[in-house]
């Protein structure tokens, strides 16, 4: 597994410095970790990758605050929002924004954990698992951010209905991450038999980091992938067909695929900070909906800095249309998000009470003349 690394433009004279190890957290009965796509990066010693600060006085006195998030198209809200002159730097003022990007969730909860990074943009099955893990005390969902944006993607010289999904080869990126579980409920609910550790059975799941997906599909190892963007409309460059869109098996078209997660003790510490973060993710989110061609282009500036390349128009495009920024984490989705992985025999039965703290954003909303969101019964005492 990768480890996350400080954001730098790239620099021949920084070097490269490991923020987390790469060990993947311990899971309950079976891996839970995130739908990561993007490249490591290059590092200086000496943080000044920090985005620098948009003036005024520094929040709480902090000098910097350390953000993670993933070079992903569902990771929207940050990739825009964190750019230099971005929203959530402007709410900051004098505080600096320090990003680190990540490859996949758990490295982001192993670092939060550590306190090498304060807030981070993640998704729902690594926020579950680093909640459970540490019986409740490490982390809070303090915001929604992206929903959808996550396809089964298959070859329609294989496969040309969903019952042709029925003993093909699909990919999906890690044992019991969001998109694993998912595949996993959905084929259960068609009545067809996987081992979810193994992924034999009626379907042979293959798990298959994003990144390589696309030459698996390529070389014929696989028949189809349920992955997220802009993994999904790279396999459609690739001649690939969408044969399911995820969004269309749930209420409203809407489950939640990435969070904002704070560290407890930061939260305590530092409640104003997080407050100025969550204004700037909410700014962030209006902007996105507002104007999608200008944000759309500032994401994929922002993974030209990340991965050393923009995405071309034939993926972005798509991809790009799919997903919905939103403040709302969508709670009761997360809940039967860890249901599924339950049913699948890859987590115990968990006890959510108290993942969120949704009183800070609701403050934010109500501010910005916004209607407040729903913690479905889950939040902190």
């Amino acid at each position: 597994m990768s480890s996350a690394v400080r954001r730098t433009a790239q620099h021949p004279h920084r070097r490269t410095r490991i923020l987390a190890a790469a060990a993947v957290l311990p899971l309950l009965m079976g891996a839970l970790g995130a739908c990561g796509y993007g490249s490591e990066k290059k590092s200086d010693d000496e943080g000044s990758s920090a985005v620098p600060a948009a003036g005024g006085d520094k929040i709480d006195g902090l000098d910097k605050v350390k953000v993670g998030y993933f070079a992903n198209l569902t990771h929207a809200t940050a990739l825009v929002g964190l750019r230099k002159g971005g929203q959530i730097q402007q709410e900051l003022h004098g505080t600096k924004v320090s990003p680190f990007v990540f490859n996949a969730g758990p490295s982001e909860i192993e670092a939060l954990n550590a306190g090498s990074i304060d807030i981070g943009w993640i998704g729902p099955s690594p926020a579950i698992n680093g909640y459970v893990k540490s019986h409740g005390s490490s982390l809070r969902i303090i915001s929604g951010s992206v929903s959808g944006g996550v396809k089964l993607v298959v070859n329609p010289k294989k496969i040309k209905t969903l019952n042709d999904v029925k003993g093909k080869k699909i990919a999906t990126p890690q044992l019991g991450n969001t998109q694993d579980v998912a595949f996993l409920n959905w084929a259960a609910s068609k009545g067809w038999k996987v081992d979810a550790q193994s992924g034999k059975g009626d379907v042979s799941v293959v798990r298959t980091d994003n990144k390589v997906t696309p030459d698996a599909y390529k070389s014929g190892a696989i028949d189809g992938a349920w992955v997220p963007e802009p993994t999904a409309s790279k396999l459609v460059a690739e001649g690939a067909k969408v044969l399911l869109d995820e969004s269309s098996l749930w209420p409203d078209k809407k489950f939640v695929i990435t969070n904002v997660i704070v560290r407890q003790q930061f939260l305590k510490e530092h409640p104003k900070v997080v407050e100025a973060v969550l204004r700037g993710s909410v700014k962030t989110n209006a902007f996105i909906n507002a104007n999608p061609e200008q944000a759309k282009e500032a994401a994929n500036a922002t993974l030209k800095e990340e991965t050393g390349k923009p995405l071309p128009a034939e993926v972005i495009d798509p991809a790009w249309k799919s997903i919905q920024a939103t403040d709302d984490p969508l709670a009761s989705t997360l809940d039967a998000e860890a249901d599924h992985a339950v049913r699948a025999g890859l987590l115990e039965k968990p006890d959510l009470k108290g993942i969120y703290d949704l009183a800070p954003l609701n403050k934010v909303l109500e501010a910005e003349g916004k209607p407040t969101v729903s913690d479905a019964g889950l939040g902190a005492k």
